[in-house]
């Protein structure tokens, strides 16, 4: 049963207790020593794994050989046994926040792993890095860490659900900063005072403006989550030492939802699971085929499907305009209706082209696929007849595909959208589609098989055999690891991989 907590802001001559405020109700969530389900605990293998195939990807790419030397560059922790850092030998530890942070942007770098979208934007997997470093510092056993990342998952999902941050311009993992907090604080079994603690001041520390994701986007993107785990480490440490923190964090006058939400006048309605309810929400969460947003991942299907059906789209001259008739935040966030020139810059970065619909739909129509490398080098965005077909496409808000998109009914909940092809002889081609492929409503579910071709394929050409079966083996018995076996689930590169990353000298 899932009980709403109202949440509103108070003025400081009303007194909030404690027991009245969210941070407090989030923490006793986690303090719930209920069970946890087996279907949850598959997924969360599924995901454990899916993690690992997008930090194998990324092991040589500039923005995580950076954080993978800045967590080297510390030193393992005093009081714990340290926690691996994806890439190293599993003999190499470092302190666990600092493998947070650079777990953290292997993961999140190729944008390429788990979501969740409502009122609100997630990457609900961005929970395990943290979650995972902390359970090898202190050497937890795979019991405790599910348990602990089913309560990440729960946490982050159930803000989502309730809280829109985007519209006020604040960055996504300001949810993620307490759903990892309150994921650590299960998987330590602490006391629902620390745990409020900590939740408090993950949230403090964690709120910054979207520009991270707008215009140029910068390689912050993928820090921005990691950092959001690091101090949520941070905030567990602190609070364990019996510090407090700032309070009411969400319904203070001068709290978050006073003045960087929706402002005094403000209420949500904050599902949350009650004493002794399973906690379930990541079975609400679908991850990705391809890496590209996840607003893309629908329209991807859609282009690959129209060109199979119609190769003659893939010619620009043939093509008068592409209308993509979508949701609110799609248009807004990575359309046309955001108004950012670099949308339709073939010199923009990375970055900016995987939340480009526009340049993503261009070349999925022209390619019939998508990949992780090929589909964003400077040569494929620089493609004359791509450049000339990608500036004919833009978007549209569609007041039905936006209720579609907020829809609380599974079945009904889509992010997707119609388009509407004009050709210049005249031709009008309309298709639609509501949720990609490999959603779980979609045409091809993802199920296990495909998130170990996933990881196969994508750590296969930096990973040396026995080790993909090495960590496959490990993964898939995560309910039975010993506190020994918890401590090698990483993923080691193979000989020379990271000798030839850059490997950038900064202060520490």
């Amino acid at each position: 049963m899932t009980v709403n907590h109202h949440l509103r802001v108070h003025r400081s001559d009303e007194n909030l207790p404690r027991e009245g405020q969210l941070a407090w109700r989030i923490a006793e969530v986690a303090a719930d020593p209920v069970e946890v389900d087996q279907d949850v605990v598959d997924m969360i293998i599924n995901r454990i794994i899916d993690n690992a195939s997008v930090a194998a990807a990324s092991l040589t790419r500039a923005p995580v050989s950076a954080a993978r030397q800045q967590a080297l560059d510390h030193p393992v922790s005093v009081g714990g046994a340290g926690a691996t850092v994806f890439g190293t030998p599993l003999e190499r530890r470092t302190s666990p926040e600092w493998a947070a942070w650079a777990n953290g942007v292997a993961v999140r770098e190729l944008d390429y792993h788990d979501t969740f979208l409502a009122a609100d934007y997630s990457h609900p997997g961005d929970n395990i890095p943290p979650i995972l470093a902390v359970a090898q510092h202190v050497r937890a056993d795979g019991r405790a860490l599910v348990r602990g990342i089913a309560t990440g998952y729960e946490i982050q999902i159930d803000l989502v659900k309730a809280i829109c941050l985007h519209k006020h311009k604040i960055d996504h993992v300001a949810h993620l900063g307490p759903s990892a907090a309150a994921g650590i604080g299960t998987l330590l079994g602490l006391s629902p005072e620390t745990i409020y603690q900590a939740v408090g001041q993950a949230l403090h520390t964690t709120t910054a403006t979207r520009q991270s994701r707008k215009g140029e986007i910068s390689t912050w993107k993928a820090h921005a989550p990691a950092f959001a785990g690091k101090m949520a480490v941070e905030a567990v440490d602190r609070a364990m030492r019996g510090e407090t923190s700032p309070s009411p964090i969400y319904e203070g006058e001068d709290g978050v939802i006073a003045w960087m939400l929706d402002g005094p006048d403000a209420a949500y309605e904050v599902p949350l699971p009650a004493a002794g309810e399973p906690k379930r929400a990541i079975l609400d969460s679908y991850t990705k085929e391809h890496s590209a947003e996840y607003q893309a991942q629908a329209w991807i299907d859609l282009a690959r499907k129209l060109h199979n059906e119609r190769p003659d789209l893939a010619d620009p001259a043939g093509v008068e305009s592409i209308v993509i008739h979508t949701s609110h935040h799609t248009h807004y966030v990575i359309g046309s209706g955001a108004n950012d020139p670099q949308k339709y810059d073939p010199t923009a970065s990375r970055e900016t082209l995987d939340h480009s619909i526009p340049y993503i739909f261009a070349v999925a129509l022209q390619d019939g696929a998508w990949h992780h490398v090929d589909s964003y080098t400077p040569e494929r965005a620089g493609r004359e007849d791509t450049v000339a077909l990608w500036q004919k496409i833009t978007t549209a808000e569609d007041e039905e595909w936006t209720r579609r998109y907020h829809s609380t009914d599974p079945a009904e909940k889509a992010f997707g959208g119609r388009v509407v092809i004009r050709l210049t002889d005249g031709t009008v081609i309309e298709d639609e589609i509501a949720v990609a492929d490999a959603h779980p409503l979609g045409a091809r579910p993802f199920a296990r098989e495909d998130y170990i071709r996933k990881f196969r394929l994508l750590a296969e050409p930096v990973l040396e055999p026995q080790e993909i079966e090495r960590f496959l083996s490990l993964v898939q018995r995560l309910p039975e690891l010993t506190a020994e076996e918890v401590a090698d689930l990483s993923i080691v590169a193979a000989p020379g991989v990271l000798a030839a990353a850059p490997a950038p000298k900064g202060l520490f």
